[in-house]
């Protein structure tokens, strides 16, 4: 069911809104067919992801998430991009790359992936999951990303770890919380060595994106998950000046024209910014 749902997505794009009644259909299979596969289990957890082929990622809990949240329909969807335009991008970034799940679908649309993920612990289950789906075409880099390079301080959220986070980047982090220095690495390099970016920076995308120029965006398009409606504002207003587009899945992934198109939290879907004058869901766009 996954494999199909995947499949279909490219051709209903006006209805990935989350406020439409086809994504609250394809929301609940999608949950029902995750809950019925083999991600379930600790040892040998996989799923059949159709063109992807066969995923292994043994079952784990990050806290109040699990594995098993990784594959949400707002995922499948990122998904569904990435297998349309496997032709189209070849060298690539996975910025806040958690577990690499989004790394080893990027890897099976045969491009080359750049990884970045500051938590040890994410990072050592991000290097056994390559090696469960034997790839060999993703570099794991130990560090976070922001606009300049350097050593900050990484907080551990252990509620829930995939929420973790630069310090500062978000203003009331919850419960216990672990605190310790990691490297950061500029967005500068990364944008003019890759043609596309996966950006799940919790919180710290809006300091990323305003330290990129028009020269950043020529060749690389990127796929955000935009936290605050301050940040969303302030990358929109950056964006315009640099005369950059962005199509919110919040809108059918339409262009967004004014503050109101921007998602702005994660419950409101993704975001995908480019120089271009359209995103690629068809093939002739």
């Amino acid at each position: 069911m996954l494999d199909k749902i995947i499949s279909s997505l490219p051709d209903i794009t006006s209805q990935h809104a989350r406020t439409t009644n086809v994504y609250a259909l394809l929301e609940k299979v999608a949950g029902e067919a995750i809950k019925a596969s083999k991600l379930s289990l600790a040892e040998g957890g996989w799923c059949d992801l159709g063109s992807f082929g066969r995923i292994e990622l043994p079952y784990l809990k990050m806290g109040a998430i699990d594995t098993l949240d990784l594959f949400g329909l707002d995922e499948l969807i990122i998904f569904s991009f990435y297998w349309k335009n496997r032709n189209r991008y070849k060298k690539t970034a996975d910025i806040g790359a958690n577990l690499g799940l989004h790394s080893i679908l990027m890897s099976k649309c045969g491009w080359k992936v750049n990884a970045y993920e500051p938590d040890p612990i994410h990072a050592g289950l991000l290097r056994r999951n390559l090696a469960l789906n034997n790839v060999s075409s993703v570099e794991l880099f130990e560090s976070a990303v922001s606009d300049k390079p350097g050593t900050l301080e990484f907080v551990r959220v252990l509620g829930n770890t995939t929420g973790s986070h630069l310090a500062g980047a978000k203003s009331n982090p919850y419960g216990e919380l672990e605190r310790f220095p990691v490297n950061v690495l500029s967005i500068d390099n990364i944008m003019l060595s890759v043609d596309f970016v996966k950006m799940d920076a919790e919180g710290q995308e809006k300091t990323i994106i305003l330290a990129t120029d028009a020269t950043h965006w020529k060749n690389t398009d990127m796929m955000v998950e935009v936290g605050t409606p301050e940040n969303a504002s302030a990358i929109l207003g950056h964006l315009n000046s640099l005369g950059v587009n962005a199509f919110s899945q919040k809108l059918g992934w339409l262009r967004v024209e004014n503050a109101e198109g921007m998602p702005k939290s994660y419950k409101e879907g993704s975001l995908f910014i480019t120089a271009k004058s359209s995103m690629y869901w068809q093939e002739n766009d």
